[in-house]
């Protein structure tokens, strides 16, 4: 039948047929699972296939390399300077001794001393514990993602050619498979939430609130071809409650907003990112504040604290570092949500980067940069660990209580756990950073002073 028709024709029904037969197919194995928080194991064997596929290209890599006696590696540096933990005074006084064998209490002032600041400058310049947080992990292994290959050399045809069959699988089959899964959720949570937002208030519209934000974000989830793997769901945050989790990509929210109901927090955008809050809020009480609104924290701390006191609203979900860190990491938590008393609900999210990284370096790539490398990674793989609830101790302020929970999801998820500000990104240090140190030297140098003037 197909040869009796025309050639333009012949190409229109042909494509209309692998449209149907695609709809159908991402209805049947995506969409519909998805609805039902179901999975049929094609991503984990689809993960196990690609780990063989890396693990081979790694060795042949490995082998082509012996035999052309080419180094495997570039030389790089992502080491950590070996660090004692010591004070000031101790460093200056060891300085002093091995340079001069004077005691450190009989000069108030050694020319030597210049050589602890001098050291410590350097030692930052060549070993900065806050910029590397902010670029990608350098992998030992090749995923064949030209991005990630910035240690290896050319070593076959087989290796290139492997390559680009594995260009052509994610741009021309997974990228458009991505994108239609991503237009459907989106579709699917504007519509969706919009409609349920004109029921009237009770357990119905509750009901069909969550199941329609649950059903969405798990086919954005799947639009990244994301495989989560969940720890201790007993541990997932309740209502009154607020969840703060590490920040390394804008996905986080989609990551943890697939396995929970959860208020966002955040400030009102325009465009399409407006026209999704806006329907959002209809149906589940969100919290977005204006742009002038977001600078006023006794504003912020009152909204928030009004809707944690209600404990039938959803826990709220926040990232207290503020921004994105490179999944090594953790960052000084901003002390605004642990200052309204409610229940600390810790969650830890730590990401793979064998298959793709999902840091988002938002000072060198914007958005759209940003979401197309995640929709042509091979996958999105990350573990999420729920962490038992955590109160404020009676004898503990907001900043000290912000450093528990830190400390607890850098234990967790395998991460350094930092002191600095996230905000350094983009900032310069605050004065107050030096002045502490030229303080913490005066006070050795006064005190020692002080000491002898009472003898």
């Amino acid at each position: 039948m197909f040869l009796l028709l025309p050639f333009d024709s012949l190409v229109v029904n042909l494509l209309g047929i692998s449209i149907t037969v695609l709809f159908t197919l991402l209805l049947v194995f995506i969409i519909v699972p998805a609805i039902f928080g179901v999975s049929f194991g094609i991503r984990k064997v689809y993960m196990k296939t690609l780990l063989k596929i890396f693990q081979w290209a790694t060795l042949r890599i490995e082998r082509g390399a012996k035999e052309k006696n080419h180094p495997l590696y570039k030389p790089y540096v992502n080491g950590i300077i070996a660090k004692e933990p010591t004070s000031l005074e101790e460093e200056i006084k060891e300085i002093r001794r091995s340079g001069s064998g004077k005691a450190l209490d009989t000069p108030e002032f050694e020319l030597s001393d210049i050589f602890y600041f001098c050291r410590k400058g350097i030692e930052t310049i060549m070993d900065d514990e806050v910029t590397k947080r902010f670029s990608a992990e350098e992998l030992e292994s090749w995923n064949l993602l030209s991005r990630t290959n910035y240690n290896f050399q050319y070593i076959s045809l087989r290796l290139t050619v492997l390559w680009g069959l594995g260009v052509l699988i994610r741009y021309c089959f997974l990228l458009p498979l991505r994108i239609a899964l991503a237009f459907t959720g989106i579709s699917l949570l504007v519509t969706g939430t919009t409609v349920v937002g004109y029921l009237p208030n009770g357990r119905c519209k509750e009901f069909l609130s969550k199941h329609v934000h649950l059903m969405c974000y798990r086919i954005c989830v799947r639009a990244l071809t994301a495989i989560i793997t969940y720890h201790d769901r007993e541990n997932r945050p309740r209502n009154g409650g607020i969840c703060v989790a590490n920040h390394t990509s804008p996905i986080d929210v989609i990551i943890l907003a697939s396995d929970g109901y959860y208020a966002m927090v955040g400030q009102i955008h325009g465009g399409l990112m407006g026209v999704i809050q806006r329907a959002m809020v209809k149906a589940c009480p969100h919290v977005w504040f204006e742009r002038s609104e977001v600078k006023d924290r006794h504003l912020v701390a009152k909204r928030l604290t009004e809707h944690v006191q209600d404990k039938s609203k959803l826990p709220i979900l926040i990232f207290p570092e503020g921004t994105c860190i490179n999944n090594t990491s953790v960052m000084m938590f901003k002390k605004g949500s642990f200052e309204i008393g409610a229940t600390v609900y810790p969650v830890a999210i730590k990401y793979d980067p064998q298959f793709g990284d999902a840091f988002w370096n938002s000072s060198k790539y914007g958005m759209v940069t940003y979401l197309l490398r995640m929709m042509t990674s091979w996958a999105i793989v990350c573990s999420v660990w729920y962490l038992p609830p955590m109160t404020r101790q009676p004898d503990e302020d907001a900043v000290q209580f912000a450093n528990r929970v830190k400390s607890a999801i850098a234990r967790q998820g395998g991460l350094v756990d930092l002191l600095w500000d996230g905000g350094l990104k983009r900032e310069k240090v605050k004065d107050t950073f030096k002045e502490e140190q030229q303080k913490l030297y005066s006070k050795m140098i006064v005190g020692n002073h002080e000491d002898r003037s009472r003898s």
